[in-house]
């Protein structure tokens, strides 16, 4: 399954994508799940049957939310491909390096990302996003598969001067609107393996990110074991798995988002994540 968090004239719900038509599940099972995130929390129980008989509307008609609006937690993995560790000029590290995010730094697909009007340095960083369905801590790697509900387009944008004015990543990370999340989340049984999925961010149409899952240095079962040591996952969490080479900022000279720009952010058999950049007012 394909589903998706959006507003259809003005109203929040959530639903299936099939093809060009989107189900509205959240209309039909709205006594039992709030949101798209109770119904991950329940193993999406009773989704497939609501959304055979769920109104539909065309994709052209919705406006796109981040999948999770409203995650416990969005849990970024840094310099996870090898090319962008080298790139950075990092060293090499035995444990995955983690930073977060917070909700409201999110967008949706065709929405705007927001270049912040004190920083002209916004870059893309486009990454698999994993949404968490069964809570836990201590999770194995071994049974990390098992706990997550599907994956998605991320573009982890970069206010890179604020990330520069310490060692720490939180500030340059969590501008508002400039972490895009979609269009869809889709169920690992649909998407498969992901080792040889290719990942592509394109800004105005040139690739500037190619890579494969394979190159990750750290595989999703082990970010998910690293990460369940020291924080509980719970339903609806996500975790940004790392950024490919190719980044703005270590490119000569330094290719920055601006506004009037289009980013995309294509994953094999997945989908494509689109936005515009726009200037804060």
């Amino acid at each position: 399954m394909r589903l998706s968090t959006v507003k259809i004239a003005g109203r929040t719900t959530w639903g299936v994508v099939e093809g060009e038509t989107f189900r509205d599940a959240g209309a039909i099972l709205a006594d039992r799940y709030a949101d798209l995130k109770a119904a991950i929390t329940a193993g999406l129980a009773g989704v497939s049957e609501a959304a055979a008989k769920a109104p539909s509307f065309e994709l052209s008609q919705l406006e796109w939310l981040p999948v999770i609006p409203n995650p416990d937690k969005i849990l970024c993995v840094g310099l996870n491909y090898e090319m962008h560790r080298k790139e950075t000029g990092r060293a090499e590290v035995d444990n995955p390096t983690i930073f977060g995010r917070f909700a409201n730094s999110q967008t949706g697909h065709l929405k705007p990302i927001l270049r912040p009007k004190v920083s002209t340095e916004l870059d893309y960083e486009g990454e698999l996003a994993v949404i968490i369905g069964k809570p836990g801590r201590y999770i194995t790697r071994e049974d990390a598969l098992g706990h997550i509900a599907g994956f998605a387009c991320y573009n982890d944008g970069s206010v890179r001067d604020y990330q520069r004015h310490t060692h720490q990543f939180t500030p340059g990370k969590n501008f508002p609107e400039t972490g895009a999340f979609g269009p869809w989340m889709m169920t690992p049984d649909e998407l498969g393996p992901l080792d040889d999925l290719r990942i592509q961010t394109r800004l105005n149409g040139q690739v500037v990110q190619d890579a494969t899952f394979s190159q990750m240095i750290f595989d999703i079962a082990r970010q998910i074991e690293y990460c369940s040591s020291f924080t509980r996952l719970e339903a609806g969490d996500v975790i940004a798995s790392g950024t490919p080479g190719g980044v703005g900022a270590k490119r000569n000279p330094p290719l920055w988002m601006k506004p009037g720009d289009v980013v995309e952010v294509e994953i094999e058999r997945l989908g494509i994540l689109r936005n515009p950049i726009v200037q804060e007012a």
